[in-house]
């Protein structure tokens, strides 16, 4: 199966104005996500994760690496327009600072069919299906953001990406700005259409309880570089990183018998991205550090099937995490509350 997205050893730098100094954004990250696929690109405020997302989407240049889509270097962009026309979207975090209050929302989703130079009547029905798409009301065309709740705001967001019939979907934040109830709506409408239309998703989110719910596969990233990535399962269950283990110990999970134990406590400053340190950049606040981690960036490691690890006592930190089997008891809790049997492979939300 071919990969939709492919992106290998990116970097991005920030050059700081009236000085030399650069923030080092983006640290050699690497990725791959197929087909119907989401991967979830979780860590916290300022790991790098939306810099990632700009740079798949072309709104940002990156200082070096490369970003293929379906093969296709994403660098000579422009020589491929037509061909790459629609094919990636974003939804962005804060829909009512994404959407135009001047337009209605008929002309906000069409507006990115106009590069298709498709007619006006085959853009008006592909409006009204992408409006349909995300169960909304055809009656809101005519409306404006600001008539709109933010739920029904980021599914015009969404209806918009949608509209083009995209092969990838970057999703920086999108539920972060709603209530529960509305986060949980939203969840749901996006698996919907992933099974619908085989859209690979790039979940970014610093809510590990969201991502668990959506995501098949999940990529950790810390100071602008990938730490871990596996399936979904296996990072939930028994991550091997000690920055995974550590950020998944202190999710609120949505069940009371639903819990990851962890003895993986991370104390001190996160270090600048203006000047990192040398060696693994964990290596200040982690207690498994060894003195050759503050020398030594640990390479990537593959310990199991997709599952990757940069940690020379990755077999320690799993060590460390009892074993559990929270995946696949949060798995049929949902097919119990649900009433049937949820996708292989997909994480279901409880709410």
């Amino acid at each position: 199966m071919s990969a939709v997205l492919t992106i290998d050893n990116l970097y991005k730098r920030f050059p700081i104005a009236g000085s030399k100094q650069v923030v080092q954004a983006i640290n050699g990250v690497s990725l791959t996500v197929e087909p119907g696929e989401t991967l979830g690109l979780v860590g916290e405020s300022g790991s790098g994760k939306t810099t990632v997302g700009r740079c798949i989407v072309g709104l940002i240049e990156p200082t070096a690496g490369t970003i293929r889509f379906r093969g296709t270097d994403l660098a000579q962009r422009q020589q491929h327009k037509a061909k790459l026309a629609g094919k990636i979207q974003l939804v962005f975090q804060e829909p009512n600072e994404s959407l135009d209050p001047r337009m209605k929302i008929g002309d906000t989703i069409s507006e990115p069919l106009l590069p298709l130079k498709l007619d006006r009547e085959t853009r008006r029905r592909r409006t009204a299906d992408a409006l349909r798409l995300v169960r909304l009301n055809p009656d809101l065309l005519d409306a404006y953001p600001s008539e709109l709740s933010s739920g029904q705001q980021q599914r015009v967001g969404i209806a918009r990406a949608m509209v083009t019939e995209p092969e990838l979907v970057v999703l920086d934040e999108p539920t972060s700005a709603l209530d529960p109830t509305a986060r949980a709506e939203i969840i749901d409408l996006l698996r919907r259409i992933q099974s619908e239309r085989n859209t690979a998703y790039l979940f970014i989110s610093h809510d590990l309880s969201t991502v668990r719910f959506i995501s098949h596969r999940v990529a950790v990233m810390y100071l602008g570089m990938i730490v871990e990535q596996g399936s979904a399962e296996t990072v939930f269950n028994r991550p091997q990183h000690p920055y995974s283990s550590g950020l998944l110990s202190s999710v609120m999970l949505p069940h009371p018998h639903l819990k990851i134990e962890s003895s993986v406590s991370l104390k001190g400053e996160i270090p600048s991205p203006i000047n990192l340190p040398k060696g693994c950049f964990l290596a200040s606040r982690c207690p498994f550090v060894i003195d050759r981690c503050r020398h030594e960036m640990p390479p990537a490691e593959t310990v199991g099937e997709r599952h990757t690890v940069h940690c020379f006592r990755h077999e320690d930190v799993a060590a460390s995490v009892p074993a559990s089997d929270t995946f696949n008891v949060f798995m049929k809790e949902a097919e119990r509350i649900l009433g049937r049997a949820v996708p292989s492979g997909v994480a279901p939300s409880l709410q």
